[in-house]
Formats: C-alpha cells, structure tokens, sequence
C-alpha cells in the first residue's frame, strides 16, 4: 500500500480504527457502563467523518490498483450514509437506555457496517464489491438480533441472515461467470469486454446474477420477502437503521456496477431494473393497505420507494443517476423524520406501533402530529412537499429516456400507496377516541420529527445545495 492508497482510504481506516477502539474500551472497562458514552463518541466521529468527506478535495482517485474509487458520486454516497447512521443513532439514545438494549457493541457494529457500506459504495473490483457487501449485511444480521430475550428479534435475525446468505451466493455466481467470461474482477476491465451494444450469454448471465444479488440488498421485489418481518421484529432503533444507510450504499453499488462495469449496454441492464422497479412499485403499493403496524408498513413503504429509485436508475442515463440520488437523499430524510416519531410511540412506557393509537392525536400534540402529517404527505408524494419532487424528478427520467410506460406505472402505484398515509393522517386528526400515547419524546426525536418536517417544506423553495452534488455526482460516473 502506498501513501497515496492510504490517503485515499484516510476516512474508511479512521472509522474502522475507530470501531476496534471503542471496542477494546468496551471490553476493558465493563460493556454496561460505557454503553451512552460509544454512542455518543460514535455519532460525533461519524458527523466529523461526513464533514470531512464532503468539505475535502475534489477528483477522482483510485487506490489498490484500481479497486477503491475515491470521486465525487462515491462520496455524495459516504456523506448521505455518514449523516444517516449518525442521525439514526442519536435519536435511538433514549430509547435504548429505556428499554435496557444500550449495549456498547451496537454502535460499534454500526460503525463497523458503515465502513462495509463506505467500501460498497467506493468499490472498483467485484472483489471490493463483495468485501464491502459482506462487512455491512454481517453486521446487519447481528443487530436485527439485538434483544436476545425477543423470539421476535431472534428470528428476525435469523431469517435475514438465511436470505441474505442466499443473495450472497447469487451474487458469488455472477462474480463467477463474469469473471470467467470477462477475464478480470475490475469494472474497468469489464467494460472493455463488454462491446458497445452487445453482451455475451455468459457475461448476460453474469449481469442478471450480481443485480439479482444486489436487488435483495434495497428489498426489491420478488428479493422483498425478508423486510416486513425483518423491520417488524427487529428493535425499532435497528429498523430505522435497516430503512435509511443500506438502501443509499446499496443503490448507489447497484448504479456504480451498472455503469462502470456495463456502461456500454444500458438497455440490457436498464429492462431488468425497470421490472423490477415496476414490480416493487405495485407491491409495496398495494401490499401496505392491509398494514396496521407502523414498522411493517414503512417495510412496504421501503419496497414502493426503492421502486421508485430504481426507476430513475434504469433510465440509463446521467439525467437518471442524478434523479437517483436526489430521490434517496429525500427518502432518508423523510424516513428519520418518521423513525423519530414511531420511537417515541408508547402507552405507559411500553412501545407501541399500531397505527390505531394515534387515534386524535393531533389534539394533544399538535405540532407533532403537524411534522408527521407533513412527512407521510411527502412519502406519498403530495405537493408541494419536498417528496413529490423526488418522484417528479424520477419520472422525468424514465421519461426522457423513453419509458413512457414504467413512467405512467409509476404515477398509478403512488396514487394506490398514497391511501395508507393519508389513512394515518385520517387517525391523527378525525380518529375515535382510545388509547392514549405517552406525551413523553426526548429532544433529540423531537428535534428530528420537527427539523426533517421542516426540510421537506423548505427544500421546496431551496435543497440547501444537495442538486449541484447530485448533478456533479452523477456526472462523475457516466462519463
């Protein structure tokens, strides 16, 4: 490795030395008294990270032979995931030191899956690929178990790993045959296989098997089977977690191969993402209605809105990658926002997440009954909130890039998943009388349900910068 590999991996090796740290500290000192102390230290170090990833330098740079790609949509990426987790971990604390799971190893595993989704997101090699890949969802599968005396928790645990052990070997077998078929691991390699407008079988093959692999990663379906139980069983500061970080570095990964490795036949990679997206779209809009858990609807939530993302991605084109990236930054902050509030759920101290419980709940908290009312009418895609723009922007797109069709299926899915926000809405303000939720919320979920709420009315009038990354992100990687 030299200096100049080393530079270029400065904040994944800071984060990693990090982690190993806290971890040695943990051990030492007793792992039920340092517990607060690893969260806090870790949110700090992640939000300096985030800092230091976006204010740094420009260009792009390669390390390890060509392996790790240091750009500007890599680290578009790493700050979206950086400020995610650090958001996400914040507003767990409380709820954490309440519900006896403040374990000094959750923040470190989540440090430790950051660093995975930082490599994912910078890979240049099928074999960073899978490195990366391998580091966050091991992680992942260990927090989704994080309360060990839940029946819930555990199979939660268990059923993502087993899923995702299956995505893991689907994804081996198309690193296999487009290796074998290509010659190399590097995406640079492969593109120079891979003619302009025309693909082996093998490489074909190959190509269907790593985005299959990668499509089980953001729940895309017929890979969405693990998500509603897997968000429903795991602990809610883990769901949060599981809805915002590994959607965005599993994304940008599927954007990153795509285009680098299969640059020069966008209409064969483009249809199998199309499907997919048209068939996320219509399931995670139709299989929501029957939802009444908060945490399993926001699973099928997950599964429209990564449809719609990948809408934007199978356009094919740089206008598609930015509308992309656009729209996940505006899903992960409209889904901590939510996150914020459905942690603060609880009738006598006990969590609660039937939706039924916020049967007139604007009348005892009306501002945050107005945040979360601004947010569900931005995850629907209402206007003028900053969500409907994110669609906007995704189905432009699909447009431009001739896909009238996935487009028109796009619209029509948001309109049926637009019925189970408005129904929570409807609960909050003209509900029955019931249950009553605890008035208790920590600052820092109110800080969040309240600050998110006001983003996606503000950004309307100003994305406070986040269009000229994407638009420079995107074009760093369709060159």
């Amino acid at each position: 490795m030299t200096s100049a590999d080393f530079s270029t991996v400065f904040p994944e090796f800071l984060l990693a030395v990090f982690a190993m740290a806290a971890l040695l500290v943990g051990v030492w000192t007793g792992k039920d008294k340092v517990g607060g102390m690893v969260l806090w230290a870790t949110v700090a170090v992640l939000v300096l990270l985030g800092a230091y990833v976006g204010l740094g330098g420009g260009g792009s740079r390669t390390a390890f032979g060509g392996m790790f790609i240091d750009d500007a949509f890599s680290r578009f990426a790493k700050v979206t995931v950086l400020l995610a987790a650090a958001s996400v971990l914040a507003m767990s604390a409380d709820y954490l030191a309440r519900q006896g799971l403040m374990r000094f190893e959750y923040p470190i595993l989540i440090a430790l899956a950051v660093v995975g989704m930082m490599m994912m997101v910078s890979a240049g090699d099928l074999i960073a690929l899978y490195m990366g890949l391998e580091l966050s969802s091991l992680s992942l599968y260990v927090i989704a178990s994080l309360r060990r005396e839940s029946a819930k928790s555990t199979e939660a645990g268990l059923k993502y790993f087993v899923l995702g052990a299956l995505s893991s070997g689907l994804l081996l077998y198309g690193a296999s045959l487009t290796y074998g078929f290509a010659g190399t691991t590097g995406f640079a390699g492969i593109i120079t296989v891979v003619k302009e407008g025309e693909l082996s079988l093998g490489l074909l093959f190959g190509m269907a098997f790593l985005l299959t692999g990668l499509a089980f990663k953001v729940s895309a379906v017929p890979f969405h089977m693990w998500t509603p139980d897997v968000y429903e069983g795991s602990p809610t500061p883990v769901t949060a977690f599981f809805a915002t970080a590994p959607k965005v570095s599993a994304m940008v990964l599927i954007a990153r191969l795509a285009h680098d490795a299969f640059g020069t036949v966008p209409t064969e990679w483009g249809q199998i993402l199309l499907l997919l997206s048209v068939a996320s779209m219509f399931l995670g809009a139709i299989a929501g209605l029957a939802q009444r858990n908060f945490k399993r609807l926001m699973a099928y939530s997950s599964i429209a809105h990564m449809g719609f993302a990948l809408l934007g991605l199978g356009a094919g084109t740089e206008q598609g990658v930015e509308a992309m990236l656009l729209y996940m930054v505006i899903y992960v902050t409209m889904n901590v926002g939510t996150f914020a509030f459905i942690l603060s759920m609880e009738i006598d101290g006990r969590p609660v997440t039937d939706i039924t419980a916020l049967n007139l709940y604007a009348k005892r908290e009306p501002v945050r009954a107005l945040a979360l009312m601004v947010l569900l009418f931005s995850l629907a895609g209402v206007p003028p909130m900053l969500g409907f723009f994110a669609k906007f922007t995704v189905l432009a797109a699909a447009v431009s890039a001739g896909y009238v069709w996935a487009a028109v299926a796009g619209v029509i899915a948001a309109v049926i998943a637009s019925f189970y926000y408005l129904r929570i809405v409807y609960y909050m303000y003209f509900g029955t009388e019931g249950a009553v939720l605890d008035s208790r919320m920590p600052a820092a979920q109110w800080v969040m349900l309240v600050g998110t709420a006001f983003v996606m009315v503000a950004g309307v009038v100003n994305l406070f910068g986040v269009e000229g990354a994407a638009a420079a992100a995107a074009q760093a990687l369709v060159r």
